[in-house]
């Protein structure tokens, strides 16, 4: 039924064009058709040469979009590229502001252990002065202890003092009594060793040290010795 239909409307369709075809002809002549059929092949060549120009221009069309889309792409590998180097950029000035943050430190570390040895070369140096003044008035003793108590004074190793008793033992008056002296890092008198040994020099050495009378210092390690000898 669809069939017969379709032929039906097929052969209504040949037969109208049939009769607009026979009407046109009637009505133009054939330098007119001949014209017509000119313009219209015209037409055809332009709108041929218009379609191909179209196509190509298509064409580049759809090339710049790619080539848009590759820029595009491109520019959002760059961005993302720097914003992992602008990561890494600020990491890398966050361990330079720490390392200068630690660096500082470092050179006021350095400065106070300057100052603090400065300071304790001051007090060394003084302590020197000091142990050097008392060294050269022990010097200069020597000469009076020796003259008036038989005493003879040494300098030996280390910059100590030996002090040597004579004329004590009254069956040996040749025989030593000794002891030596030298001055601590507190700039203190201190008995490093005595021979023979004196009880009582530990005393001996705390009493000078509060009194600073060195003459009687001397006078009492004599009179300890005399004693020692008679017993």
């Amino acid at each position: 039924m669809a069939n017969i239909k379709a032929e039906d409307e097929i052969s209504l369709f040949e037969r109208e064009m049939k009769e607009f075809w026979t009407k046109f002809k009637s009505i133009y002549g054939p330098e007119q058709i001949n014209q017509i059929l000119v313009l219209r092949d015209s037409c055809k060549e332009s709108i041929k040469a218009l379609s191909e120009k179209w196509s190509k221009k298509l064409k580049e069309g759809d090339l710049m979009i790619n080539k848009i889309q590759e820029y595009n792409n491109e520019i959002l590998q760059q961005s993302q590229r720097i914003s992992e180097n602008q990561e890494h950029f600020t990491k890398i000035k966050a361990n330079v502001n720490q390392e200068e943050e630690q660096r500082k430190l470092l050179l006021d570390s350095i400065q106070e252990l300057k100052e603090e040895l400065m300071k304790k070369k001051e007090i060394i140096a003084s302590k020197n002065q000091v142990a050097k003044e008392r060294m050269e008035r022990l010097c200069k003793s020597k000469v009076l202890f020796e003259e008036r108590i038989g005493l003879e004074i040494r300098r030996i190793h280390n910059e100590q003092l030996q002090f040597i008793f004579r004329h004590i033992d009254h069956k040996d008056p040749d025989k030593p009594f000794m002891f030596t002296l030298s001055i601590n890092e507190q700039g203190d008198y201190e008995v490093t060793s005595c021979t023979p040994p004196l009880d009582c020099i530990a005393e001996l050495q705390l009493k000078v040290r509060e009194t600073n009378n060195f003459s009687a210092f001397v006078a009492n390690i004599r009179k300890a010795f005399t004693a020692l000898s008679y017993k």
